[in-house]
């Protein structure tokens, strides 16, 4: 978590230094939608598919076959990731073109399309360099280090941030594609020293016949489509975007940017610790302690979760103000921005839930689920999306990701529940029901403040800041478990 909070804390400085460089202006929708087809390379090869699919059988083999085959193992995947990554790049390169002009970004101007073009081809080399940090945080993370791949998202932002202040004033938004490649390669140098550490026997094989590399395959194949799924979502918000004013595309990135801080400091921290463990549990047929811990995680997670939301569906223009207010960001870009972001609050428990119930799937080695959960997901999101984009433009889109994605998590629950008979989604309900008064307590609190005239950034965050105090001083009398246990185990030292 301590990881994923500096990430966070630097993005937080990142957004505001782009968004007051450029302003709600064409380049900057360019920027963000270059960003789509190289994201969609790194999820599918090296990304979330990748580390689903490799920590499970790279922890199997660690434990059963010696460290010697688990790393023949792990360089025959680095050097597959490599390759199909290099020739797939390649290939998006060369069509990039057709690809915005068709799919992406229609609704661009020819200019903007070639700008996009240009910008996705140097974003492509970084797509390259974060495949293999990809696979290298899949192995140190079944090793049960989590230090550096947390911290190495901050790096990248360093990067990034690097590229607005010293290069964009020379080069543009090239400057900032720029300080992204920077970034990248920080992020992977990040991973070297504790790879050492553990112990490194790469070699320069692909092993197309090892049986433990099929298992991979196999399982990435319903991942990657589901991940697929998803990323298809992005493509068809981008669409969609593109045909609206100026600035759509950009204010839905940096509402999603804002929406992720707490989703990622909360639940991603939470789910990629608690993953290598789900998979021991499952392998080692522990049922009994996968299903509490899941919903151990799960009851964690809504509890962090539930003032959150209500933080930035109340305080979401105080908020946008102090980050991207000023340069080139005018009240009318701001605007934008708070209009993404009080919908995109919706979908934050949502995909809070589904960083772990998706894991609780993958750790036994059931990749089929969640793609059945996706598909039906990007079904009600395209046309949800299609349907509420002319009345709400772009808070219509990301209003459509928010029911998709409680859509999905809900499906998951139901299988899960008859799957794993006996799991105690009970204790789930009950501390729903009291994180709802409470957080309708924080939200009387809040609004409150705004009928008596306090608007201002900084006041109304130190309000929301107090309402959220109290959200958790109702929860403290509540009797809520996690509250009343957390002083002693962090006296005792004994993990969350």
């Amino acid at each position: 978590m301590a990881g994923y909070l500096a990430s966070k804390l630097v993005g937080l400085a990142r957004d505001p230094l782009i968004a007051r460089a450029f302003g709600a202006r064409p380049e900057l929708d360019a920027y963000y939608a270059a960003f789509n087809i190289p994201d969609l390379l790194f999820t599918l090869i090296a990304g979330g598919a990748l580390a689903t699919a490799f920590i499970p059988v790279f922890t199997e083999a660690l434990s059963q076959r010696g460290r010697t085959d688990a790393w023949r193992l792990a360089s025959a995947v680095i050097n597959w990731v490599i390759l199909l990554t290099l020739v797939l790049a390649v290939l998006v390169a060369l069509a990039a073109p057709a690809l915005i002009g068709c799919c992406l970004a229609p609704g661009f101007s020819p200019e903007q399309q070639a700008l996009t073009a240009e910008l996705m081809r140097l974003i492509l080399v970084s797509t390259v360099v974060f495949a293999l940090a990809g696979v290298l945080m899949g192995i140190l993370n079944a090793q049960q280090h989590f230090l550096s791949p947390a911290f190495a998202p901050a790096l990248y932002n360093l990067g990034i941030i690097g590229g607005a202040l010293f290069l964009a004033p020379r080069y543009g938004i090239h400057g900032l594609v720029y300080g992204v490649i920077i970034g990248s390669v920080l992020h992977l140098a990040s991973h070297i020293p504790p790879i050492i550490r553990h112990g490194v026997q790469y070699r320069l094989l692909l092993l197309p016949h090892e049986p433990a590399l099929r298992e991979i395959a196999r399982l990435m194949g319903p991942r990657i489509a589901a991940l697929g799924v998803i990323k298809i979502n992005a493509l068809v918000a981008t669409n969609l975007a593109s045909r609206l004013p100026d600035g759509s595309v950009a204010a839905l990135n940096l509402a999603w940017n804002v929406m992720q801080i707490p989703e990622t400091i909360i639940a991603t921290a939470i789910a990629t610790a608690l993953f290598p463990t789900l998979s021991r549990f499952a392998a080692e047929g522990r049922t009994e302690e996968l299903k509490v811990s899941v919903v151990s995680a799960f009851r964690a997670i809504l509890l962090l979760s539930i003032p959150a939301l209500v933080g930035l569906v109340l305080l979401g223009r105080p908020v946008a103000q102090l980050l991207f207010g000023g340069g080139r960001c005018d009240a009318g870009c701001v605007d934008a921005v708070v209009w993404a972001l009080q919908f995109y609050a919706l979908a934050l428990i949502g995909q809070s839930l589904l960083e772990v119930a998706a894991r609780m799937f993958y750790a036994q080695k059931d990749t089929k689920t969640p793609l059945v959960a996706a598909a039906i997901a990007m079904g009600f999101n395209a046309l949800m999306a299609v349907a509420l984009v002319g009345p709400l433009a772009h808070g219509g889109i990301a209003l459509a990701n928010a029911v998709a994605v409680s859509v999905e998590v809900g499906f998951l629950l139901l299988v899960a529940r008859r799957r794993l008979p006996g799991m105690p989604l009970k204790r789930l309900a009950t501390l729903a029901v009291q994180g709802s008064v409470a957080g309708g307590s924080m939200a009387l609190a809040i609004a409150a403040s705004a009928l008596a005239g306090i608007t201002s950034p900084l006041p109304a965050l130190a309000i929301g800041g107090a309402a959220a105090a109290g959200y958790f001083g109702i929860m403290w009398i509540a009797g809520v478990e996690e509250l009343r246990a957390l002083p002693r185990r962090l006296r005792s030292g004994q993990p969350q």
